[in-house]
Order: C-alpha cells, then sequence, then structure tokens
C-alpha cells in the first residue's frame, strides 16, 4: 500500500491492563462507512503475550458481534487463525492487510509473511472488530477512524 497513510491510532486496555497499541493506514478513498471497499492495513503492537489460540478464539468472538457465523465455519476459521498467527510476546506486532481486490486478509508478524486468508467475508468481520459500528470498543473505532472521512 505505497499511498497509505496513518488516519488513527489507539491503545486498547482490559480492566486497567494495557494489552496493544493499534495503528490504522488506509489508501486513498477509504470511508469509514464502507472500510471493506478500500485496502487498509492494522498494526497491533502487543503490550503482553498471548497465544495464538486465544487471539483466534477472542477474534471469532468479536466477528460474531457483526454476523452470525455458523459453528462449521467457525471451527474453519479459527484454524485458519490459528495458522495466520505465532503466540505473540510482549512488543511483538502483527499486521493485517486488507486487499479489497482479492478478497485477502494478509498477515504479517514482525515484518515476516504469517498467513492468508482469501475470504471476503472473513476480511469484512475480521478488520470489522475494529471498524464495525457493532465493535465492542466503540472508543477504539473512533480513535482509529479519527482521520477519516
Amino acid at each position: 500500500m505505497p499511498q497509505a497513510r496513518l488516519v488513527g491510532s489507539t491503545r486498547l486496555k482490559v480492566w486497567g491492563f494495557d494489552i496493544y497499541d493499534a495503528q490504522l493506514w488506509v489508501a486513498p478513498g477509504f470511508q469509514a462507512a464502507r472500510y471493506a471497499d478500500t485496502a487498509l492495513a492494522l498494526e497491533l503492537h502487543y503490550l503482553r503475550d498471548f497465544s495464538r489460540a486465544d487471539i483466534a478464539r477472542r477474534s471469532l468472538d468479536e466477528m460474531r458481534r457483526s454476523a452470525p457465523i455458523s459453528d462449521a465455519q467457525a471451527k474453519a476459521w479459527q484454524q485458519k487463525l490459528e495458522a495466520a498467527f505465532s503466540d505473540v510476546k510482549k512488543n511483538d506486532r502483527i499486521l493485517g492487510i486488507y486487499l479489497p481486490q482479492t478478497r485477502t486478509a494478509r498477515f504479517l508478524t514482525n515484518g515476516q509473511p504469517t498467513g492468508e486468508v482469501s475470504d471476503g467475508d472473513f476480511a469484512r468481520l475480521f478488520f470489522g472488530i475494529w471498524l464495525s459500528p457493532q465493535t465492542s470498543e466503540p472508543a477504539m473505532r473512533k480513535a482509529l477512524l479519527a482521520g477519516t472521512p
């Protein structure tokens, strides 16, 4: 995403614990209401250790806030998430890149490619964890989208 620009950043805290810092980068033409139509990149800089299974499980729980997901689909997506992520340690960075033209979500951990999911529904719901109006963290969404129309 050579023309991407940083539009927002924030820190997720849960019960007073720092979880991660997030930054949202978007391609020209990005509109918050149509976040799944334009390329974007979301970077999470972890401030705590988490297992890949925990990240995958929490991601699916959050994705279900935006749309119903069958148990079979959730199982398949959990496997893809666990394959795309590694266990994270404090200061690790996960970058998720959404490419709408191929309906693909690509993941990098500490700058190294770790996985890809070519499924538009997955990508829309995954990035919706942070960008959908149904997010469980509306203040985080607002901060990430602060510099967008």
